[in-house]
């Protein structure tokens, strides 16, 4: 495809024939003038999803088509789709027989997926699939930010999501076992859904949660295909959108978001794989919920607030360093690093008596999310920040952050 036209129908020329290794070594130079997303918003009259005229969503190019990504469609040097681990690590080998090792991660009562199953990601059979994907009961029920406002709880509500945030972390250093994708496709995949939950103005926790069933999916997979990552990433939204929203957006929004990279049937097949690789564990606790409640404990100002939930989004972009800390300390170290760039103060006594943290236990999260704020504003992902800058949010993101930290 040489060509895609936005639904203003304007022409966007793809740079398909320029070198993949030109392509991604232009990525870590340059700072694109305009940001550009996975999905080109064609006109189509069968889509029942009419974006505004105005809209800078619909002049992004797909992941096939843009020079950014088009090296995540291209074509595979894995003779692999998908290694899917579970109770036992249930890998299916070159022969087509399964290896099957212990696993360290998942719980044990979790059932192995079926071999069918594993072949999904690249092998859609042509048989016939309902178009309304299976939606999950939750094992667990999500706080509500009406519930975090109830202080009263908060010493109960933060001791059950430390309970359960350790058995819902993605695995640090996953992205060894898919030799074709980097931490360079992620970002940009995570910047995507960025767009696309403000496009369809879903609420921030749907985005925490995608990206933690995203790192989790893959934690639990080897050898995911670099064409399958985009559906990936659609799938996880899919769900986190099922699971937090009142009006989730329909079926074929999902896939018109990707400019009919995917069919309705590939999407509600990867979600049926996604739910089983998670085994319907979809109740994340995330730094989202754990900032809410710290600022439903000890309340602060607006800015402060907005800074640290973009802090903490921030944070969703990169592997190395965050995953290696938990939700709770993300949010920790976020909450601190607003504070002190707006009131030159850190970690309240309330805070450290209901989590317990102490500050030598924080500042290593903070010392990194300290630099992450600071290299946000030459990053070529810019997402977040343009959410950030609006009046909506105080315009944080254009605070500029502290040149450094009282304990450095």
């Amino acid at each position: 495809m040489n060509h895609s036209r936005n639904s203003h129908g304007s022409s966007h020329t793809s740079k398909e024939n320029i070198p993949l290794s030109s392509r991604i070594d232009a990525l870590q130079v340059q700072r694109p003038k305009q940001r550009t997303a996975l999905g080109v918003l064609s006109e189509n009259e069968q889509r029942s999803w009419s974006f505004s005229q105005s809209s800078q969503f619909s002049k992004h190019s797909s992941i096939s088509d843009s020079s950014q990504f088009a090296f995540l469609g291209g074509p595979s040097t894995s003779s692999f789709d998908v290694y899917v681990e579970e109770a036992c690590e249930v890998v299916l080998a070159a022969s087509g027989q399964e290896v099957v090792s212990s696993s360290y991660y998942l719980e044990k009562e979790t059932a192995a997926v079926q071999n069918e199953d594993l072949r999904l990601l690249l092998e859609f059979s042509s048989s016939s699939c309902q178009d309304a994907s299976m939606q999950s009961e939750p094992d667990e029920s999500l706080i509500s930010e009406q519930a975090l406002c109830l202080s009263e709880y908060a010493e109960d509500i933060h001791r059950h999501l430390r309970e359960s945030e350790m058995r819902f972390r993605p695995r640090p250093g996953y992205l060894e076992k898919h030799p074709e994708i980097t931490d360079g496709m992620r970002l940009i995949l995570v910047d995507w859904l960025v767009e696309v939950v403000l496009e369809y103005k879903l609420r921030s926790e749907t985005l925490h949660l995608a990206v933690n069933y995203l790192d989790r999916f893959l934690s639990c997979t080897a050898y995911v295909k670099r064409g399958k990552l985009q559906l990936v990433g659609t799938a996880a939204l899919l769900i986190a959108a099922k699971y937090e929203e009142i009006f989730p957006p329909e079926l074929s929004e999902f896939v018109y978001t990707t400019d009919g990279t995917y069919t309705k049937k590939q999407l509600v097949r990867m979600e049926h794989v996604f739910l089983k690789v998670l085994a319907f564990k979809m109740a994340a606790p995330t730094s989202n919920q754990f900032l809410h409640l710290f600022m439903s404990v000890h309340s602060v100002c607006p800015n402060t607030e907005n800074l640290a939930l973009y802090v903490a989004e921030l944070s969703l972009l990169e592997i190395d360093p965050f995953l290696q800390y938990t939700p709770s300390i993300m949010a920790a170290g976020a909450y601190c690093l607003a504070t002190y760039t707006v009131n030159k103060s850190l970690w309240p006594d309330p805070l450290h008596t209901i989590t317990g943290y102490t500050m030598d236990e924080i500042v290593p999260c903070l010392t990194d999310l300290h630099k992450l704020y600071i290299s946000a504003e030459s990053r070529p992902q810019q997402a977040i920040r343009e959410k950030y800058k609006s009046s909506k949010y105080c315009r944080v993101s254009l605070i500029p952050p502290p040149a450094v930290l009282p304990f450095l």
